[in-house]
């Protein structure tokens, strides 16, 4: 007897995103990881972002105020659609992070409750979600 039950789908923390960098700075990179300052070129990478966005988060912070968009992990349950579908109300999602739609989210609820989507960062929905919602999303 299997008793071992999955709870959930395990979802991906991050986005991976490929770059292209001239040979003369992937060598400088190198040689930081080769220096010990980065454990890999990833590390060095991920570093230099977050030091970027910290030295505008300022920009960021007033850019999401004025755009009244939500900052970090936002999640849309069923039991979220189906009370502003009896509400009579319509969501507009604006995220910067990450927006999930959860997977037992049918396409029809999710045409009958969410307006607009747009997200600066990633959208987690099932594929049918999706494709209901492809002329939606900016």
């Amino acid at each position: 007897m299997d008793t071992v039950r999955q709870l959930r789908d395990k979802q991906p923390e991050n986005e991976k995103i490929t770059i292209n960098l001239g040979y003369v700075d992937l060598g400088r990179i190198d040689l930081l990881v080769q220096e010990g300052f980065y454990s890999n070129r990833s590390d060095f990478i991920r570093t230099a972002i977050r030091n970027q966005i910290a030295v505008h988060a300022d920009v960021v912070t007033r850019s999401v105020e004025r755009h009244t968009m939500e900052l970090g992990l936002r999640d849309y349950s069923r039991a979220d659609l189906e009370a502003l579908r009896d509400a009579g109300e319509v969501l507009h999602v604006k995220v910067v992070g990450l927006a999930r739609i959860a997977a037992d989210v049918s396409p029809d609820l999710a045409r009958q409750t969410i307006g607009s989507i747009t997200v600066l960062g990633a959208l987690q929905a099932s594929a049918d979600v999706k494709k209901a919602l492809a002329d939606r999303i900016s």
